[in-house]
């Protein structure tokens, strides 16, 4: 315990904060159409996502040794730099949760580390073969494969079920996506707790603490997949409202569909050690959906705003990450106190922020769009 400094267990805090807030971002990813769908009350949702996230993070650690030991070399990273790229991260995530957008945890991740390492340790510090290989091309593939996956797929069921009362359809689409929306979540905490490992795992490294390639030691596997579990159970509604409304009207065979096909991408990804991104596979899986029903309505706007969101989330992390570590770099512990405090200013400034309209369990499915201020004008009455 002696490695283990003020400034590792601020990392460790700080990498834990950021696993909470990928938890309310990414809770949408496995339960947003089966809420939109009615097949599982919203309460009931996060619950058992929050569970099945903490069952997930003990299947596999391939993501996290991706993380510690493949994008950045965890020889020049310091504590500080990755302290650094973690406030990128958790800053892209409450903004973005904020607006309702379903961007990519994993990728603010990506993108805070790699714009501290750079500037912390030169460009000789980031493994940019490996960004490619584990983090860009699965990030345009996989949302495409499982899009053509849940299209394929919804178009099958619809005509499977062409001649079936629509109420027996119904139902028992719903109770197929209480199982696939549960799958998604295991799948959820298989590969995006282990991002919270890796970067732990890597913080120990880099102090002394564990060897180079080392693997994740179960109190951070342990720690990672409660942070993640109770993040999700608190409910990203704000997301949920935008995947479960936003981009189409979802039905339950689109919603088994799209659930299907985003947990058979997920989970073969995490067996590889790809750091994919969940929101996009399910993103993909969502639209693929929509398009595969005859008549449904894909809000392109949307999607498009979604996709903006997509492209610059890692440069926007890298920059926040990258200006924070050479604050950091220069300024020694002030440095660092200096930006945990802003970070902690306009996380606070978020979140007050968000209140002034609210979305919350009982008003996520009473429409499809995220405002910042009240949509319909207070009542005006009359004195009696």
């Amino acid at each position: 315990m002696d490695h283990i400094t003020f400034l590792v267990a601020v990392v460790i805090v700080t990498a834990l904060a950021f696993d909470f807030t990928n938890g309310f971002h990414d809770t949408a990813n496995a339960m947003a159409t089966s809420i939109a769908t009615g097949a599982l009350k919203p309460k009931a949702a996060v619950l058992i996502s929050g569970v099945l996230n903490i069952v997930g993070a003990f299947l596999s650690t391939e993501v996290a040794k991706t993380i510690s030991g493949g994008i950045v070399s965890d020889s020049l990273v310091t504590p500080g730099m990755i302290f650094a790229g973690l406030v990128g991260a958790v800053l892209w995530n409450l903004l973005t949760w904020l607006l309702g957008l379903p961007s990519s945890s994993s990728h603010a991740l990506f993108g805070g580390l790699i714009g501290a390492v750079w500037v912390g340790a030169g460009s000789k510090g980031v493994h940019f073969d490996k960004v490619v290989e584990k983090v860009l091309v699965p990030a345009v593939a996989s949302p495409v494969v499982a899009g053509l996956a849940a299209l394929v797929a919804t178009y099958l069921a619809y005509r499977i079920t062409a001649r079936a009362r629509k109420e027996s359809v119904t139902r028992g689409f719903r109770a197929g996506q209480i199982a696939s929306a549960s799958l998604v979540s295991l799948a959820h905490g298989t590969n995006d707790a282990q991002k919270t490992m890796g970067v732990i795992t890597l913080t120990l490294i880099s102090a002394g603490a564990l060897g180079h390639d080392a693997g994740p030691p179960v109190w951070v596997i342990a720690s990672a997949g409660l942070a993640i579990g109770l993040g999700t159970y608190l409910g990203g509604w704000r997301i949920i409202r935008t995947m479960g409304k936003g981009l189409t009207d979802i039905e339950s065979p689109q919603g088994f569909a799209a659930e299907a096909a985003s947990t058979t991408v997920i989970l073969t990804s995490a067996h590889l050690g790809f750091a994919l991104s969940t929101t996009q596979v399910c993103s993909g899986g969502i639209l693929g959906a929509g398009l595969g029903r005859r008549l449904a309505e894909v809000r392109w706007g949307t999607a498009g705003r979604m996709v903006i969101a997509w492209l610059i989330t890692l440069p926007a992390a890298a920059l926040v990450g990258g200006v924070s570590a050479g604050l950091v770099k220069h300024g020694g512990n002030l440095g660092t106190a200096v930006i945990a405090l802003v970070a902690l200013a306009v996380a606070v400034f978020i979140v007050i922020v968000s209140r002034r309209n609210p979305v919350h369990a009982d008003n996520v499915n009473e429409t499809h769009e995220v405002a910042l201020r009240p949509t319909t004008p207070p009542h005006v009455g009359t004195a009696a």
